[in-house]
């Protein structure tokens, strides 16, 4: 009781009555129908990551335990595939054969993508044309049809080889020859620049026309420009050029098989284009050894995981967000 009703008997406390919901107003049924309409769109979308991602995946990582062969029951038998990847010479081989690849191949797509996207950045005649014509090869390089004409193209006594002995260089056909069959794999990767150059190219546009000006007031070059403006402006865009490009560098796998296949075996001349996912396919559907072919598929992922999780430590020190952003 309160003070009052102590002094005042006459004052008789009322029993409160419940709360009452009041009824939903037409803003919250609204909100309430777009949430349920937004999860009825999105149930395709997670269906298909169940069942076409994440569970594959879950049966990858079992059958990577297993000794399994594609028909018998899958049998377990520990760490013994990474066992013998580890001892496996010709993994360390397709290991080596990547890894060259990637250091070689991606450095100089996004290059050659830098390179065309600041020589399109500048309005002039016929822009939409060459920035089409540049993009176009990023479109079908990867298909089989294009890995077929370059095979063509770089084999013995083909286009390549004439024009080369026509100078006075008789080194026979870059596809067949052991020393110059990934140099071929990676002219095509850079071939195929068109997509980060797209991207470069939005970078670019975003880069404010008065920090040139000003550098150019103070006489700074075109070398001191690029370095000091153009590379700290577009770091953004190079670190996710320079990320896209290096998962997908890993995953090569129908350029190497097509240019391999002619110089003896898919993995070409002694072995020269033995890329990491075409040794994978090879274990898995050629020999029959599903349960090794899965444990070199998480390797791989646990590779690439590892790299970009390296990239993303380092970033802070060359990559410059603009004020009141961070990537975390």
């Amino acid at each position: 009781m309160t003070r009052t009703q102590m002094t005042r008997p006459d004052v008789v406390e009322r029993p409160r009555t419940p709360h009452r919901r009041t009824p939903e107003g037409p803003r919250a049924a609204g909100r309430r129908r777009e949430t349920l309409a937004g999860y009825l769109f999105l149930t395709p979308w997670c269906v298909g990551v169940l069942l076409l991602t994440l569970g594959p995946m879950l049966v990858s990582l079992y059958l990577a335990f297993t000794d399994y062969n594609l028909f018998d029951t899958p049998r377990w038998i520990g760490l013994r595939n990474f066992r013998d990847m580890f001892a496996d010479d010709r993994w360390w081989h397709s290991v080596r054969v990547t890894l060259e690849y990637v250091l070689v191949g991606t450095p100089l797509k996004l290059a050659a993508a830098l390179g065309v996207a600041l020589l399109l950045v500048r309005p002039r005649r016929g822009q939409g044309f060459y920035r089409s014509a540049f993009y176009a090869p990023s479109l079908i390089g990867a298909s089989v049809s294009i890995g077929i004409v370059w095979r063509s193209v770089f084999q013995d006594d083909a286009v390549v080889d004439r024009a080369m002995r026509f100078v006075g260089w008789d080194a026979g056909g870059w596809v067949g020859d052991p020393d110059w069959s990934l140099p071929t794999l990676v002219t095509l990767t850079v071939w195929q620049f068109g997509a980060p150059m797209v991207i470069f190219l939005a970078g670019l546009k975003q880069v404010p026309r008065e920090l040139y000006e000003a550098a150019e007031v103070d006489g700074a070059g075109v070398w001191r420009r690029f370095r000091s403006i153009t590379l700290p402006m577009i770091s953004p865009v190079l670190f996710f050029n320079l990320l896209l490009e290096l998962i997908h560098s890993f995953q090569v796998f129908t350029s190497a098989v097509v240019l391999g296949g002619s110089g003896g075996g898919a993995g070409g001349p002694a072995d020269s284009l033995l890329v990491y996912t075409w040794y994978l396919y090879e274990q898995g559907f050629r020999n029959l050894r599903m349960g090794y072919a899965s444990a070199m598929a998480w390797m791989l992922m646990l590779g690439i995981g590892l790299l970009t999780a390296v990239l993303f430590r380092t970033q802070r020190g060359w990559v410059h967000y603009e004020e009141g952003t961070d990537a975390r």
